[in-house]
């Protein structure tokens, strides 16, 4: 018998008790300072926390601050470490995922602070609610992409009550499970993180100016351009929905294209566009800001060219796409071009005329060919690493939930504060938990 079966029969031998949260807990909202107040919010040193920062789950700093003027003169509050946070409102996911406060802080208006008073360890609370996570986002108001929460909803939420040492008991094996997925998490990311060096260390040596290679200016041997201002002004429309993708500079991470947030322009003019339409083998070069990115279009008629990011289009009889993409990525690419010119810049980019100048190698076709064939296994094998570090941790987060929900689910005591209607609500929802629990549970099984 485990340490936590032992608990529950001694100490809930005829059930738990379940509690409106606002019976329990105070709960509040925060404030934002007004931006149109400079005195608000420069050299401020008070952490402010924002909806989409709950995704932390334990919330260690703040990408913002407030002075304390903003603080005095609007009516966000402080919230103490410890403190159990849930997002009222958020685009996407964000609605009804909770946090755990880590250091004091105080919120915006779409957060709702929940301080737990001594009949609740705020950890164990912190476990529940995201275990309710898609029954909390059901009781929002509105419809499911833009719906909210309030006060009242919070306040009114039913959960589990069981004794002090239970829920210490529960939070300790539920922290542990965390702190095995935090681990593996680091382990991998450490492996990715060495075999990247050894691709980029093997990558540098192969690509260092062979006796043999020719040097040319990037503008002798490539078509090299962008879309002009008025041409996205006058002719680009975006849409949400599409087949056509407008590539623009988030697109272009690492080496390939990411397109995880694009943007269609399937409405687009594209009689006045022509220049712009991407085709296989062209490589993207992002200029502006996140300077020095590459990629390579490796479909036809499907991409576009969008503002801040470049075309090169080599001539293919005396460079290879491929080849061009791991030679911009080299350490001594970058320190002697792309960051010298970012140095003499008051601007993090790099103009149209500069880029034609770049200077760069060209072996014969063949050692091309056999250098990027080794560097496209090496980086395979980093890729297959990164594609799967997210599916290790997903199978880890999913056994969490598991064992998380089986461990939060308790007999009701007879001694219940809801009242009929309540009561059957939450037997409602916990059926409802358990049908879950047994899918998953077939699922993983399959």
């Amino acid at each position: 018998m485990s340490k936590l079966d032992k608990l529950l029969r001694e100490l809930c031998p005829n059930g738990v008790e379940y509690k409106r949260i606002g019976d329990f807990a105070m709960c509040f909202p925060g404030a934002t300072p007004k931006t149109t107040h400079p005195e608000y919010w420069e050299n401020g040193t008070i952490p402010w926390m924002s909806s989409g920062e709950v995704n932390q789950e334990e919330v260690t700093f703040t990408e913002k601050k407030i002075t304390q003027k903003g603080y005095d003169e609007t009516s966000t509050k402080m919230v103490p470490v410890g403190t159990v946070v849930i997002a009222l409102a958020g685009q996407g996911k964000t609605r009804g995922k909770v946090a755990i406060t880590r250091i004091p802080l105080c919120t915006n208006q779409s957060l709702c602070a929940i301080v737990v008073d001594e009949t609740v360890i705020s950890k164990y609370l912190f476990h529940y609610l995201r275990s309710q996570y898609a029954r909390i986002r059901e009781i929002s108001s509105g419809d499911g992409t833009r719906g909210g929460l309030n006060l009242k909803m919070i306040k009114a939420y039913v959960v589990p009550v069981p004794p002090i040492e239970v829920q210490e008991e529960i939070v300790r094996i539920l922290d542990s499970y965390t702190e095995k997925i935090d681990e593996l998490i680091q382990n991998l990311m450490t492996e990715i993180t060495a075999r990247n060096t050894q691709y980029g260390y093997y990558r540098d040596k192969l690509l260092k100016a062979e006796t043999n290679a020719h040097k040319y200016k990037l503008g002798e041997i490539a078509t090299v351009t962008k879309l002009a201002g008025f041409e996205f002004t006058n002719y680009v429309t975006y849409s949400e929905n599409g087949n056509i993708i407008a590539l623009r500079g988030l697109n272009v991470k690492n080496g390939r294209l990411d397109l995880h947030d694009v943007k269609y322009v399937d409405k687009s003019d594209f009689s006045k566009l022509e220049r712009s339409k991407l085709h296989i083998g062209d490589m993207l070069f992002t200029y502006v800001g996140t300077v020095g990115q590459v990629a390579i279009v490796e479909e036809e008629d499907k991409y576009y060219l969008a503002p801040n990011v470049a075309l090169i289009r080599c001539d293919k009889e005396v460079l290879l796409p491929q080849y061009m993409k791991y030679y911009f990525q080299t350490t001594q690419f970058w320190d002697k071009q792309i960051r010298r010119l970012l140095q003499s810049s008051s601007m993090q980019n790099i103009p149209m005329e500069k880029i034609r100048k770049f200077e760069i190698a060209v072996p014969p076709l063949d050692v091309q060919n056999r250098i990027v064939n080794v560097l496209d296994n090496f980086e395979k094998i980093c890729a297959d690493l990164n594609i799967g570090l997210p599916a290790e941790i997903e199978a880890r987060q999913k056994q969490y939930e598991y064992y998380r929900d089986k461990l939060l689910t308790f007999a009701e005591t007879g001694n219940t504060i809801l009242s009929r209607a309540e009561q059957s609500r939450a037997e409602q929802s916990r059926a409802e938990q358990s049908r879950a629990e047994q899918s998953r549970a077939e699922q993983s099984t399959d």
